[in-house]
């Protein structure tokens, strides 16, 4: 609010001042006008736009806001560019030789040379440029926006709307163009079927969906209505924004009502899951936001981020968001490259064993199993001329024999060893013995064995001796136990006199002498005096 009057006001009048502020912060009353006719912003706050009492303000004005002593020399005039002033008819003393106009020379002239001067023909001369001169303070000199025309910016803004209007219509052309096609088609198949009640429905529907694409978008549900309230300073201009979505579509947490069913965050407004995951996919129109992250320029720029992170693992100086350009570029140079060695790849292959699927025809020989070439075999079967014996290839030598040997190293297995089969020995490089070698091993196994067996046989088995348990300190008492009843009373005597001493310690002597020798007796007269935790009667022992 920016008054000026400090007389009182009844509360009536203050609240109607309270209340036409309101009005025009919310931008439903027109704003305040200062001194000059301008509008005064009604949010700004009342100790900047009240003026002080020493300046007897008797209009709301922001003149105190303002610098008060201002150079009177400073201008916000630009220059007049193009202004011309006077155009002379012939050629004056000392102006440009080139054009005859009298404000430069003709080492500063800016049109192009002639062939012959204005001073020499007299001809076209041109006129005088307007030249003003400006005294500018510091920032005036230094504004870049000095003298700039916001008018001519409504040109571009006029091009880019012609633009988007061109694009628009031809959209709708498109559209109504598709339309029509496919109610050609459809009224060409109805036509040879019998139902006519049926077709004549069709027909209206596709008309009246013609009618309605022929529609401007801007009629439609007054999808583009702006209504303008009062245009203030502050704001508030617009009482009904443009409509970003159609009233018609149904929000997607109120497709299903189920509480068990895709979970709908209001902060974030995303809904992950398929909240009709059983509908029909070419029926439904939202499958949930991860069908859209993992398809079109989502699901490009996740294998983007990998890369770039695999890159940088295996030390490359790559930074997705430090250098996305970078990372973008050397992407695409490694999606190329990837492809190129695929089809390397895939053309060696093909070279090499052929490609079943091309239409190229094989050889004759191949496809039929026939050649020109003679072989002769003999009445066994064997060949004996027209064809070599077909070599295995391999790393491997075969078929070497060493050290005497009739067969290869890896014929013969028994315990979980190789060996030879023609002499049966487990060692590489062994010399062969033959089948006097088989012999001498088996005779050295029989030897052996009776050996074991005769020497089992002689050793005795030692008189397994009983072991006699004895009640210590700690263990069970055994059911064989006998106690002698005389030795049990005099350690029942002397467990009587330890207790005592434990809970008297006057009557402890200073010389103790200690047995370790514990008997079955003294464990017994132990056990017989112990106190048990758990035992009801405890209290009533003592």
């Amino acid at each position: 609010m920016a008054t000026s009057s400090v007389a009182f006001k009844s509360r009536e009048d203050h609240r109607k001042q309270l209340e036409l502020e309101e009005a025009r912060k919310a931008g439903l009353a027109p704003a305040e006008l200062d001194e000059d006719g301008k509008e005064i912003n009604p949010h700004i706050p009342q100790y900047m736009s009240s003026a002080p009492w020493y300046l007897n303000a008797e209009r709301p004005s922001l003149k105190h806001q303002r610098k008060w002593k201002s150079d009177p020399n400073y201008t916000k005039d630009w220059y007049d560019r193009g202004a011309k002033i006077f155009q002379a008819d012939k050629y004056r003393k000392g102006a440009c030789e080139n054009c005859g106009a009298m404000t430069h020379t003709t080492k500063s002239c800016m049109e192009r040379p002639r062939r012959v001067g204005a001073k020499w023909t007299n001809k076209h001369i041109a006129p005088d440029e307007k030249i003003e001169a400006f005294e500018l303070d510091y920032d005036g000199k230094r504004d870049r926006w000095n003298g700039y025309d916001a008018s001519t910016y409504a040109r571009v803004i006029e091009r880019y709307e012609a633009r988007d209007e061109a694009r628009r219509k031809y959209l709708k052309e498109q559209q109504i163009k598709k339309l029509e096609e496919k109610n050609n088609k459809e009224k060409e198949n109805n036509s040879d079927s019998s139902d006519d009640d049926d077709d004549d429905d069709d027909d209206d529907e596709d008309e009246l969906k013609v009618d309605e694409a022929k529609v401007d978008e801007s009629k439609q549900m007054d999808f583009a209505k702006v209504e303008k309230r009062v245009r203030t300073t502050g704001g508030g201009s617009t009482g009904t924004v443009r409509n970003l979505r159609i009233r018609e579509d149904t929000a997607k947490y109120l497709l299903n009502l189920d509480v068990n069913s895709s979970y709908y965050d209001p902060k974030t407004r995303s809904m992950r899951e398929d909240p009709l995951p059983d509908a029909d996919p070419n029926e439904k129109f939202y499958g949930g936001d991860n069908q859209y992250r993992a398809s079109g320029q989502a699901l490009e720029f996740k294998q983007l981020n990998i890369h770039s992170w695999e890159a940088f693992e295996k030390g490359q100086d790559i930074h997705m968001q430090a250098a996305p350009s970078q990372a973008e570029l050397l992407y695409k140079e490694f999606k190329v490259k990837k492809e190129k060695l695929k089809s390397h790849m895939k053309d060696a292959i093909m070279e090499k064993y052929g490609n079943a699927a091309s239409e190229e025809e094989l050889p004759r020989e191949l496809l039929l199993g026939q050649s020109e070439r003679e072989v002769e075999y003999d009445r066994a079967g064997r060949i004996i001329k027209g064809q070599e014996k077909a070599l295995p290839k391999s790393k491997y030598e075969e078929d070497v024999y060493i050290n005497n040997h009739t067969s290869v190293w890896g014929s013969w297995w028994k315990d979980h060893q190789w060996g030879y089969k023609c002499c049966r020995q487990t060692i590489r490089n062994s010399y062969c013995t033959g089948s006097a070698g088989i012999e001498a091993a088996e005779a050295a196994a029989d030897l052996m064995k009776a050996n074991i067996a005769r020497k089992e046989a002689a050793e005795e088995k030692p008189a397994e001796v009983e072991e006699k348990r004895l009640a210590v300190w700690g263990t069970d008492v055994p059911e064989d136990l006998v106690l002698d009843q005389k030795r049990l009373a005099e350690a029942l005597k002397k467990e009587d006199e330890r207790k005592r001493e434990e809970r008297d310690e006057r009557k402890r002597k200073y010389n103790v002498k200690w047995n370790d020798e514990v008997t079955a007796e003294d464990m017994e007269a132990y056990r017989m005096k112990k106190v048990h935790r758990d035992d009801p009667m405890k209290d009533f022992l003592h």
